[in-house]
């Protein structure tokens, strides 16, 4: 791009008094004037906090990015955004990824800024920071924080999926309170996001698959050196990317969602995957829908032994060769002509990778799963939608029937689920209502609720379990998740009584209340909402604009792009 052309050359290039203020106040940080000339301003746009532990080492990363791009002849400029911790921010870190998207959004647009950086990590960070890019469209280039190095816990790995595994412990008497805290010592070990195949790392695996950020980044630990590099090679690159006009919209087409879908079945991503690509195709205006990632991945094998899917970490993945090493092995089904932010395409980027140990990454002839991906459930217990993850589910719990029980929100929930007296057995279905978008508000992640007590010592690990809200890409068990419509809007799931036969048929995709069409209109219209709207605030506006899962959630006036124009000036 021509120097003139720069779009920061309208705060800076300017003569007289507003060049005079754009420059001169910006000078108090000890910016010589030759920084001012007609270099690229990359803005690294910073979750780095210490509310958010995943995020907690991005100050490092950000300086490592700076110095990349001094050397790439760029001015850095850094900037924080509203970060969310997903393992401390409540009610829902989920509530908050479209405000956050919002931030990125005008803070992008508003400053003078040519390219930008985006440091991501915990789950919500990333496709938030994606989304507000996106609806900005400037060259943009993601660094991921990187996972945590494998916990050890008596001599075995451990990773946040074993927090259900300790707490069905700790709940069966298995597991003593000493045991537990010395656990939760052994696993948090080293800065970083979750050690396993969660949330963080599938947004990491799919901004990677997407080709918005460079080959590699997904899986290198953050403790690691050479995540550091990562950092540094990004900011040299993004100078380049902001040269060549290289764009969000360049990178983001129909085909380069279509191999993250199918990456994702590769690796057993988080069933929150769908949410946030359906979010950010909404922003970037691809036309992607619930229904199309059934048929794009029901082709691609599990490839990645990762838990919650399998057994090993994603420290485990990089040594074995990372995400290219992936991607090379789906060498025949992806789209191999995309373009990614290295300016290269996703076939040549992937065509020198190696894997190194088949026990984590294994070959689409001999996979380590042959069903994979996310299945999209339809029937009249969700006319919109619902997902499942068959490769976390219990094979003979895939095509159920069973009576339900029936929780009215996550508290009637806790009260009861372990009760003596509760009406519930093992081939029970549980159906947790009002946790979606609006009835929570902001979709938690307790979709995957723990069995009742005295199921547990019966020795009973897995049941049906149903609700319109999500569960924790760490998570696993046969649960289906963001039934739409949701509970809070009159869906079918808000009139499911206790008693009710349902039928769960994984491999027709078929999620069926058994009740007739005449009985649940009846009861429709006896039906009244127990979900509270909030009535001031970004809770207000939330309850108000938010979408149905089916959708991805997003808030419906942030669909499509605003672009990077700036209507008037300030001086």
């Amino acid at each position: 791009m021509e120097e003139t052309m720069l779009r920061s050359r309208g705060w800076f290039g300017r003569s007289g008094k507003d060049g005079f203020i754009y420059r001169a106040w910006m000078k108090n940080q000890g910016i010589p004037a030759e920084d001012f000339d007609g270099k690229p301003v990359i803005g690294i746009c910073n979750t780095w906090s210490e509310l958010t532990p995943c995020n907690a080492h991005f100050r490092e990363l950000a300086d490592a990015v700076r110095r990349g791009v001094l050397e790439a002849g760029g001015f850095p400029v850094e900037f924080p955004v509203m970060s969310l911790g997903e393992t401390l921010i409540k009610p829902t870190a989920m509530l908050y990824r479209n405000l956050v998207s919002m931030d990125v959004e005008e803070s992008i647009r508003a400053n003078p800024v040519d390219g930008v950086v985006l440091l991501c990590g915990c789950d919500k960070t990333t496709p938030a920071l994606v989304m507000g890019a996106c609806s900005v469209n400037l060259p943009s280039i993601v660094v991921s924080g990187g996972p945590m190095l494998t916990g050890r816990f008596k001599g075995k790995s451990i990773g946040t999926s074993d927090v259900w595994r300790f707490n069905e412990a700790y709940r069966k008497g298995e597991l003593s309170q000493e045991e537990f805290i010395e656990a939760e010592a052994s696993m948090c070990r080293s800065q970083g996001h979750c050690a396993v195949m969660g949330t963080a790392s599938t947004m990491a695996c799919m901004v990677e698959s997407l080709g918005l950020s460079l080959p590699g980044n997904a899986a290198i630990p953050a403790a690691d050196s050479r995540r550091k590099v990562m950092a540094r090679l990004s900011g040299r690159r993004i100078v380049d990317m902001v040269r060549e006009d290289l764009k969000l919209s360049d990178v983001l087409t129909r085909e380069a969602f279509e191999n993250a879908i199918m990456a994702n079945a590769a690796i057993g991503g988080s069933t929150n995957f769908v949410l946030h690509l359906l979010a950010i195709a909404g922003r970037i205006g691809v036309d992607l829908k619930l229904d199309d990632f059934d048929p794009i991945s029901s082709r691609i094998p599990l490839v990645a032994n990762l838990q919650p899917s399998g057994a090993y970490f994603m420290e485990d993945m990089y040594y074995a060769g990372g995400l290219p090493a992936v991607m090379k092995e789906l060498t025949g089904f992806l789209h191999a002509g995309c373009i990614t932010v290295n300016g290269k395409t996703v076939g040549q980027n992937a065509e020198k990778a190696e894997c190194y140990n088949r026990d984590v990454i294994a070959t689409v002839e001999k996979p380590f799963n042959p069903q994979s991906g996310i299945w999209i459930l339809k029937g009249n217990l969700c006319e919109h939608g619902a997902v499942i993850k068959p490769s976390a589910a219990t094979p003979a719990l895939m095509q159920h029937r069973g009576k339900a029980v029936v929780f009215e929100d996550i508290e009637d929930y806790k009260a009861r689920v372990d009760l003596p007296d509760l009406d519930v057995d093992e081939n029970s279905i549980l159906v947790l209502k009002n946790v979606g978008p609006k009835g929570y508000p902001g979709m938690p992640e307790v979709g995957n609720m723990s069995l009742p007590k005295k199921l547990l010592q019966k020795g009973v690990t897995d049941m049906v379990r149903i609700s319109d809200g999500r569960m924790s890409g760490t998570g696993f068990g046969t649960v289906v998740l963001h039934v739409s419509p949701e509970a809070a809007e009159g869906g079918a799931l808000a009139v499911v009584r206790d008693g009710d036969y349902i039928t769960l048929d994984v491999p027709n995709r078929v999620l069926r209340l058994e009740v007739s069409d005449e009985e649940l209109e009846a009861r429709r219209k006896a039906w009244q909402t127990r979900v509270s709207y909030a009535d001031r605030g970004y809770v207000h506006l939330y309850q108000q604009h938010v979408e149905q899962a089916h959708l991805g959630a997003d808030l419906d006036f942030l669909k499509g792009s605003s672009g990077s124009s700036v209507v008037r000036d300030s001086h």
